[in-house]
């Protein structure tokens, strides 16, 4: 099901043939969390993911993707706005579709991890995990 919103000239949606591959790739192969991501991996992890593009007019300008199971658990991942379009709310408006997404109303747990943007997740919930020592990783190269 493909889910847009629209507000003045930009548009928010999960249509995935929307997505602009190189902006996406060249963002987020530059930035902390993914430097230097293949753009082979930055198609599959959309492939298995609720992809939210963000466009002004036709340009995409913002993404992000959630991984779920669509009852017990969210993750949120990828966010972005690319920087001249960033301080119009945009990023606020791009939460705030996601969470309200019809798929995603029964999700009961959400996570995410951020290095830089606490301020912005609080708005909507988010906080800091209680209990750290419960929650356990596995990372690989």
């Amino acid at each position: 099901m493909i889910y847009q919103k629209r507000r003045g000239e930009y548009l928010i949606s999960t249509d995935k043939r929307k997505l602009n591959f190189n902006t996406t790739h060249n963002f987020l192969t530059n930035c902390y969390w993914s430097n230097g991501i293949s753009m082979k991996l930055v198609r599959k992890a959309a492939g298995n993911s609720i992809c939210f593009g963000v466009y002004h007019r036709k340009k995409q300008i913002g993404y992000a993707r959630v991984i779920t199971d669509y009852v017990r658990f969210g993750y949120l991942a990828d966010v972005f706005i690319i920087e001249e379009y960033r301080g119009k709310g945009l990023s606020k408006w791009l939460m705030k579709t996601i969470l309200n997404h019809l798929q995603l109303e029964d999700v009961h747990a959400w996570m995410l991890a951020t290095k830089d943007a606490h301020g912005l997740y609080e708005k909507f919930g988010f906080k800091i995990i209680d209990e750290p020592k419960r929650f356990m990783r596995l990372k690989r190269k």
